[in-house]
């Protein structure tokens, strides 16, 4: 079977508990690290779906990230192709600029669980009807983004109103983190040290004391999320 595509946009990005819950269901992934000026970018004839993951920049800093346009032209020529697409955070807000939405500085800058509503259509949806309203999903983001138009909200939250949409049947953007595991956290508050309490209002132990109370409840449905993205990329029309 053709390859996920997982692309990283941050070097310290573990990919959470994606790479191990594809796997269990018979997915080999391909990882491409963006960032990389040797990655071999490939074909969408190659790959079977594609997930992108986070990163600190924002969408439209092409000049200095000239992957990130590479990127959002493969996201929506997979869209129109019909291939699952995930976009987690900044893949969010990739895949809602390649809809022609606005991706622009959020009202707070969120970190840590937060609270969630799903929506009607959230409720119906394969993948975020792992999520109930109420909630509380991994945040770190600055960045927000407008409802592409014809895309269905399926998430919202308080202070950042979009978490969540899917675009037509077969590709999704999610603002929170749902993929992480506590080594990928772990990785993201020692690089973020030295700016955390400054930047983002928080220490690393509050985030941990977070993790400890939080991330396992997070994981179980974070698991049926990537095993439903599964099934998708196994059944390729099964649901289109």
């Amino acid at each position: 079977m053709r390859p996920v595509l997982c692309i990283r946009n941050d070097r310290d990005d573990t990919l959470g508990i994606s790479a191990a819950v594809l796997g269990e269901h018979g997915l080999p992934i391909v990882r491409l690290d963006a960032f990389d000026a040797r990655a071999a970018w490939p074909d969408l004839e190659e790959i079977s779906g594609l997930v992108v993951f986070g990163g600190e920049m924002n969408v439209d800093q092409v000049d200095r990230y000239p992957h990130l346009l590479t990127q959002r032209r493969l996201m929506w020529s997979a869209v129109e192709a019909g291939l699952p697409v995930l976009g987690i955070c900044l893949g969010a807000q990739m895949l809602a600029r390649a809809l022609d939405a606005r991706v622009y500085r959020g009202p707070i800058r969120e970190l840590g669980f937060k609270p969630v509503r799903i929506t009607e259509a959230g409720r119906r949806d394969p993948l975020l009807g792992a999520f109930t309203s109420g909630d509380r999903v991994f945040q770190w983001h600055e960045d927000t983004f407008d409802l592409p138009g014809g895309a269905e909200l399926l998430a919202a939250g308080d202070d950042v109103p979009t978490q969540a949409f899917r675009f037509g049947t077969r590709a999704w953007g999610v603002q929170f983190h749902f993929e992480v595991d506590r080594a990928g956290v772990e990785a993201w508050l020692r690089a973020a040290e030295p700016s955390l309490k400054r930047v983002w209002n928080r220490s690393a132990e509050d985030v941990r004391g977070e993790l400890q109370t939080h991330l396992e409840a997070q994981q179980e449905r974070s698991r049926k999320v990537f095993r439903a993205f599964a099934e998708f990329v196994q059944t390729p029309t099964a649901r289109s």
